[in-house]
């Protein structure tokens, strides 16, 4: 679950363990958290029975070594009455994270913005020894702290994520920043930069992608790769006038139609340009006739005469 359930494109998955799930009846609305957690998120909590310590290996895999933001959150999911409430402590690999926490129906959230957490981590609910029923939770934040540095271009910035509209079935990591933090940037994007980052180079070879190849890539004028071979992209070639930093266009074994752009028999610095397999009409750029030092591969009906 992301967007448009999330208004920031987080990724949130569903988890199970051992622990009872219930259903969560009463409203809670995103917009009593600060953070705006998507509603479908709290339809759902682990519990256990009175008296007993909620114990969650989350997340399910292990840690790198880091500093983490953690959000927890919770919601009653029975009618308030003097009898229903529910206090309990929280910790986290054994420190502790939320002392005295009771929940309402209305939903609360708590949440740690420096917290070291390593391999797998444990979290712990141990209830108070009063509380009439045992403890309960919806739903979990991490998100790993990193420095960034620099920052991304703008620019690439926009027409990245129009990219990532544009394309059906992108990798699963498209979202965020395209290029930082740079351990993180998005799968085939290749960055480079130090206060000003551009992104360089695209290679989603065989990735499964269908859709358009929008004109607004021509505004990555930074790219000198673009490889998008073996995907199922129809539409037209953009004109890519722009990208005078070009030097390999890999587009062979996609859906495209339309006349090769004249475009590219304009950009100097271009060493190799594959465009077979494809269905495209009518002939190349003269202007590519003979080019010194170019590799070009076409389909037979795309060939000089």
């Amino acid at each position: 679950m992301s967007y448009p359930d999330d208004p920031f494109n987080r990724y949130w998955e569903p988890f199970k363990d051992e622990n009872p799930v219930v259903e969560c009846h009463a409203n809670v609305s995103s917009k009593d958290f600060w953070n705006l957690p998507p509603a479908k998120a709290m339809q759902k909590a682990l519990t256990t029975s009175r008296g007993k310590e909620l114990v969650i290996k989350w997340p399910a895999a292990a840690l790198p070594s880091a500093i983490y933001y953690v959000a927890l959150y919770f919601q009653d999911n029975r009618t308030p009455s003097p009898f229903s409430w529910r206090m309990f402590d929280v910790s986290a690999n054994g420190r502790a994270f939320y002392k005295g926490l009771n929940v309402s129906t209305a939903g609360v959230m708590v949440f740690g913005t420096q917290w070291p957490l390593s391999g797998q981590t444990k979290i712990t609910l141990t209830p108070h020894g009063n509380s009439p029923v045992g403890p309960v939770i919806n739903a979990g934040e991490i998100l790993q702290v990193v420095p960034l540095g620099g920052r991304t271009l703008t620019r690439d910035v926009i027409a990245m994520e129009e990219l990532a509209r544009r394309f059906n079935n992108p990798p699963p990591d498209w979202r965020g920043d395209p290029c930082l933090p740079s351990s993180h940037s998005w799968t085939g994007v290749y960055c480079m930069g130090s206060e000003i980052v551009r992104v360089v180079k695209l290679n989603l070879t065989d990735h499964g992608i269908s859709g358009t190849l929008p004109d607004i890539i021509a505004n990555l004028t930074a790219l000198t790769h673009i490889w998008l071979s073996g995907n199922k992209l129809s539409g037209s070639i953009p004109d890519m006038t722009n990208l005078n930093n070009l030097v390999s266009l890999r587009l062979s074994k996609n859906e495209f139609t339309g006349t090769i752009p004249p475009s590219l028999g304009n950009l100097e610095g271009l060493k190799e340009l594959h465009l077979q397999e494809n269905k495209l009409t009518g002939k190349a750029p003269e202007s590519l006739r003979g080019r010194s030092g170019l590799d070009l591969q076409l389909s037979p009906e795309n060939q000089f005469d």
